[in-house]
């Protein structure tokens, strides 16, 4: 069984690295959000598309869009 680390020792952890390593793993997590937040992006235009050929949604105006939204 392996033991979890805490948010606090990760953080210790990262401190202990040199500033150069540390702004290197910013960077790192910074892409890896950015990718899989793309990837959510992507899976939800997905379902998008396939629920509009499936009949499940229905063609708009982006007015009609926008007036649904604010509502």
């Amino acid at each position: 069984m392996s033991a979890v680390m805490t948010l606090d020792q990760a953080l210790e952890t990262v401190l202990q690295l040199p500033i150069e390593q540390q702004e290197i793993l910013v960077q790192i997590l910074q892409q890896r959000q950015i990718e899989i937040r793309r990837a959510e992006i992507a899976a939800e235009a997905q379902y998008a598309v396939n629920s509009f050929y499936a009949g499940q949604l229905q063609a708009s105006s982006a007015e009609a869009a926008i007036a649904q939204l604010h509502q």
